[in-house]
């Protein structure tokens, strides 16, 4: 397992319509492996390979708590999904306070559907398929979209997103120089 570099905005990677696996190979496997690091890492909740730098369809999702301090740890929930794309989304909406990792310590509220469903391939090859509610619909969804290179911020008035587009490209243009 390699700790990989997450790709910030503004860079353009980011806006990179990831490309479907054909096959789950060794490549993949490891792909997974260096996208669980990383997340675990940063930390986040999920991670889509394009996040750091691999424009192929991965997403890594753990939703499980940390221990509180001086306990043991929470064990570990991760969760693949290869391919995945919502077949169904629920009318009924949901807010929630979402982050990014690829937007560094930015927060804010997006409506989505409340529930969902996912076809996706896991580890294994097979086709599977999941309908979630609450939190990881709300994952997922936010993963999906960076396959597809939309970010939580597209969800937001144009307003907001062009001030942390701004904040983010000032930032990248002082640690350049």
């Amino acid at each position: 397992m390699v700790l990989r570099p997450l790709v910030i905005l503004p860079d353009s990677q980011l806006r990179l319509v990831s490309k479907p696996v054909e096959a789950v190979t060794p490549a993949i496997r490891t792909l997974v492996e260096d996208m669980f690091e990383t997340m675990y890492d940063a930390p986040g909740i999920g991670l889509a390979a394009i996040q750091i730098g691999e424009p192929v369809r991965v997403v890594t999702i753990d939703l499980s708590k940390p221990a509180p301090e001086g306990e043991p740890p929470a064990p570990k929930e991760p969760q693949v999904f290869i391919n995945p794309q919502v077949t169904w989304s629920s009318e009924e909406l949901n807010v929630y306070e979402e982050g990014c990792l690829s937007i560094p310590e930015y927060y804010e509220e997006v409506e989505r559907p409340a529930r969902i469903k996912v076809r996706f391939m896991d580890l294994d090859g097979a086709t599977r398929e999941i309908e979630a509610d609450g939190l990881l619909a709300t994952c997922l969804q936010h993963e999906i979209d960076h396959l597809d290179g939309v970010l939580f911020i597209d969800h937001l008035s144009r307003l907001k997103r062009e001030r942390v587009t701004k904040k983010f490209a000032k930032a990248a243009k002082r640690s350049a120089a």
